[in-house]
């Protein structure tokens, strides 16, 4: 005989376990909006083929250009992603649930810090893992038109002396000013937020808010980006400069399905029959990956 609880009983727990996890899930503060954009997706996978075509203006005379989009193709794939918490039917019986809202709130935070990890996934695999045009996202040899473009250095950040910081710093915010499309105009690109791990924080700061180096030059860089420190960067030589003032970031966020507070309350269901037990937690599915290289410099941080 399946022993039964309470069905408004049953109702009123999860309903406190989901405001919990709601209220949780509302105050957790996220960075991915610092450089990513939201892409939302409707189906299994996005195709991001168009992002070859940077915008640009061009003077109309005749036929109106258009790019050649078919030697491209990148796909971002979405994925399921959950976190479950189990519920002893005991519990609900013998009003033993306090142990239970520190889960709920748990699993909004762990829910809430889902893009996070996501999309600093992205960064950290930067050096590696492809973007639109075949190459690494971070890449010395990006094609624009009949030439090659690089987005990726190896020194480190350095505050040590005014060459220092030129060689690091200076070299990332030049590249990235430099950036052209194929037919030699400037993309306007800006870079506004140097991305840093916590390992590099203090030089990060103080790149961006002394007004010498240490070798008592002047700092000409002072106030030229804002520093956000990630504890997701995995590397603590590694340093990135972004451009995240245009429409779309160098980053995307794909939802497929949002972070959901969901719950087992069935009593007939089978883990309730067998073992005793109901659960929740957070569903969510989605990924994230890369829009315009142009628009981010990452450095390695191997060489001085």
């Amino acid at each position: 005989m399946t022993i039964q609880v309470n069905g408004a009983r049953l109702s009123a727990v999860f309903l406190a376990l989901s405001t919990a996890f709601n209220n949780a899930f509302k105050s957790t503060e996220t960075q991915w909006p610092k450089i990513a954009t939201e892409v939302p997706s409707n189906s299994a996978y996005q195709q991001y083929t168009w992002l070859a075509n940077f915008p640009g203006m061009k003077e109309w005379v005749g036929a109106k250009q258009k790019k050649k989009l078919s030697e491209y193709e990148y796909v971002i794939r979405n994925k399921p992603y959950e976190a479950t918490v189990v519920v002893s039917r005991d519990d609900i019986e013998d009003d033993q649930l306090g142990i239970y809202k520190p889960q709920a709130e748990g699993a909004a935070y762990s829910a809430a810090l889902w893009p996070d990890e996501l999309v600093f996934k992205a960064v950290n695999e930067g050096f590696n893992s492809k973007c639109y045009d075949g190459q690494s996202f971070f890449s010395t040899a990006h094609p624009v038109g009949k030439k090659t473009v690089s987005n990726k250095g190896t020194k480190k950040l350095s505050i040590v002396s005014l060459e220092a910081a030129q060689n690091s710093y200076g070299a990332a915010r030049t590249a990235l000013r430099e950036m052209k499309d194929e037919d030699g105009r400037p993309l306007n690109v800006n870079p506004n937020i140097l991305l840093v791990p916590p390992a590099l924080e203090d030089i990060a700061k103080s790149l961006m808010t002394s007004e010498q180096l240490r070798d008592g030059e002047n700092n000409i860089y002072k106030g030229t980006a804002e520093v956000v420190v990630a504890p997701w960067l995995t590397s603590s030589s590694a340093w990135f400069l972004l451009d995240c003032t245009k429409p779309l970031k160098p980053f995307i966020y794909q939802p497929r399905k949002k972070p959901v507070f969901v719950s087992q309350t069935d009593p007939n269901a089978d883990d309730v029959f067998n073992k005793a037990e109901y659960a929740f937690g957070a569903e969510a599915r989605g990924a994230a990956g890369y829009g315009h290289w142009q628009l981010a410099y990452g450095s390695d941080g191997s060489t001085d």
